[in-house]
């Protein structure tokens, strides 16, 4: 077998596998896993760091981008297919004296953060000739890869909890994916799409299963080395729920880190619902205790973080730091986010904006920080949620209107 470039390493028991095309999880944490708990041996995917830094020496900086393939486990940038987008807009929010800057993700074509990993599993799926993959999905999840997988010619099975938002259960069946809702939770939708991994072979997306989708979320840090004149910023708030997202942002800086394009890692603040916060109420426990989840915001309603044990790892070996927001800050958040810069956002992502406003009140953000609030899907995603706030005029007559209206 052909040496690979990459290989896993397990978050748990720190085994290494080199020199394996692919594997989901560690064999001998996995074989300990129960079903009350958050799966243990998830993988981290690396790289030789060492030689890449000599092969491209001082032009390391300018070539790192989403696609720089050294630190991806694909082989050719054409593999990602013609819906593939990089460099999301970075928006600098006026009016503060720390700089404060809005990573807009909803702008990526199937609105979500999710499509960089779904973009990443297709690539490798499809260089592999694998032509069906499996995901769980609360709706994000699924809809990106349904998305990816019909630009690819590839066949996409959503395994979600029938509770999933309509307006996501509506893009995945507009992509022409296979859909199974399910009764019951994430959680549950997740073991079904395992269990069909397990039985017929099927390919699995799902986050904190398959490394690679780390590998694909991590590219978002890039984005911002490069967009930040190649510098990190000083903090950045991202909401969570499995922590697959947060950990791909520490993973991403941290392949900087090691090449030395950065010289530390930035402050990265979890940000919860308070009804969903299960990583951060355990961040400093020795007995971990999770519980159901009830938020507004389900992108990130969580019972079992599925990646808990990395984002644990990553927030206590770079001391992040978590904080937790009720369902009422999250919608008020958004519409603080909505109205004032125009960036309409669903609220499993304003979630990161309302942990941004609480650290703001504190005064623990410090004059001239740099600042990044991570918003991860769009705001028309889930619709429902914020009609509370909202109340839509009746008509009226034109002609009446008219006469009596004053600017």
């Amino acid at each position: 077998m052909p040496k690979q470039k990459h290989y896993f390493s397990c978050i748990n028991c720190g085994a290494e596998y080199h020199d394996m095309e692919f594997m989901y999880l560690c064999p001998a944490c996995a074989a300990e896993n129960t079903s009350d708990m958050p799966p243990k041996g998830v993988l981290k995917t690396l790289y030789d760091f060492s030689a890449i830094k000599n092969q491209y020496g001082s032009k390391l900086k300018d070539e790192i981008s989403p696609l720089f393939m050294p630190l991806l486990p694909i082989e050719k940038a054409e593999s990602f297919g013609p819906l593939f987008m990089q460099n999301t807009p970075l928006m600098k929010s006026e009016g503060e004296d720390f700089e404060l800057y809005l990573k807009d993700d909803s702008r990526m074509p199937t609105f979500s953060f999710k499509d960089r990993a779904s973009f990443l599993v297709s690539a490798w799926a499809k260089e592999q000739g694998i032509d069906t993959i499996v995901a769980a999905s609360t709706g994000n999840a699924g809809s990106s890869l349904a998305g990816v997988c019909a630009s690819h010619g590839q066949k996409a099975i959503i395994c979600v909890p029938a509770t999933a938002p309509k307006a996501k259960l509506t893009q995945i069946l507009m992509y022409g994916a296979q859909i199974v809702p399910v009764d019951g939770t994430y959680d549950d939708a997740f073991d079904l799409s395992v269990a069909m991994t397990e039985k017929f072979g099927i390919f699995n997306r799902n986050t904190a299963y398959n490394p690679f989708t780390i590998e694909g979320k991590k590219t978002v840090a890039f984005e911002l080395f490069k967009q930040m004149n190649f510098s990190a910023p000083n903090r950045i708030f991202v909401s969570s729920g499995d922590g697959v997202i947060l950990s791909g942002v520490y993973k991403g800086f941290e392949d900087l880190l090691i090449l030395g394009l950065i010289s530390k890692m930035p402050h990265i603040i979890s940000v919860q619902a308070e009804g969903s916060n299960n990583i951060i109420r355990n961040l400093f426990e020795d007995a971990y205790n999770f519980i159901p989840s009830k938020t507004i915001a389900d992108s990130i309603s969580v019972d079992l973080p599925r990646n808990f044990y990395m984002a644990l790892d990553f927030l206590t070996r770079y001391k992040g730091e978590g904080i937790s927001v009720s369902d009422e800050e999250i919608l008020a958040a958004g519409k603080e986010l909505t109205s004032k810069n125009g960036v309409f956002a669903e609220p499993a992502a304003t979630a990161a904006y309302a942990g941004f406003l609480k650290q703001k009140s504190s005064g623990a953000i410090q004059k001239g920080e740099k600042v990044v609030v991570l918003l991860t899907g769009s705001g028309l995603k889930d619709i429902n949620a914020v009609q509370s706030m909202i109340e839509i005029p009746k008509p009226v007559n034109a002609e009446d209107f008219l006469k009596t209206f004053e600017i």
